[in-house]
């Protein structure tokens, strides 16, 4: 599964390695991007103070996560249409018709959530940041994949609380590492 932001480019590069390996992948839109263009949209037809453009991208979005994207486009366009929007008036709206109706086979949320796939990278980024960028880029450092692995490792570990299971995990595994006992295999560690 892999969650991207609507970029041509990087969808070409998935799918050419997808068919490079032979798998077949799933790809969803991040949601938080389709509701930055609703929300740009919405100033087409309210204004930046009104809170009626809250709710209009809540239904949109709502109706969108409950795989109706295709209605979604249509209700858009319907509107500006109804209110004889301008070009120039309507060109937010029109953005955000064209990137649903060019994602359409990526924004299958109900789906995805049915799948228990994400639908946003905002986990993603920030545990990459916390987790990866906190620590490796920090002025100066220089680091190898197997020196990043060995420092990583641990940091993740003790992020999500793991780390007294794993080192009691790991202490067993050196300890018959170091000190082989012919009949090793017959023992469970207790402690």
């Amino acid at each position: 599964m892999f969650l991207i932001d609507g970029a041509e480019h990087q969808l070409d590069l998935i799918h050419a390695q997808a068919a490079r390996r032979g798998v077949t992948i799933q790809v969803v839109l991040d949601i938080v991007h389709v509701i930055e263009k609703l929300r740009s949209a919405s100033r087409c037809f309210h204004t930046a103070t009104d809170p009626d453009a809250e709710t209009w991208v809540g239904t949109q979005a709502a109706r969108i996560l409950a795989g109706d994207a295709l209605g979604a486009v249509t209700g858009i366009r319907a509107q500006a249409d109804r209110l004889d929007l301008s070009p120039d008036q309507r060109a937010a709206a029109d953005r955000a018709r064209r990137h649903l109706e060019n994602n359409g086979a990526h924004l299958h949320y109900d789906q995805a959530l049915a799948a228990g796939w994400p639908i946003a990278s905002g986990i993603v980024e920030g545990a990459a940041r916390h987790l990866v960028a906190d620590r490796l880029e920090i002025n100066g450092s220089r680091w190898t994949v197997p020196g990043a692995e060995a420092v990583l490792t641990p940091r993740a570990l003790i992020s999500n609380g793991d780390f007294p299971q794993y080192w009691i995990f790991h202490r067993h595994r050196e300890r018959e590492r170091l000190h082989p006992r012919p009949d090793q295999h017959n023992y469970e560690l207790l402690a």
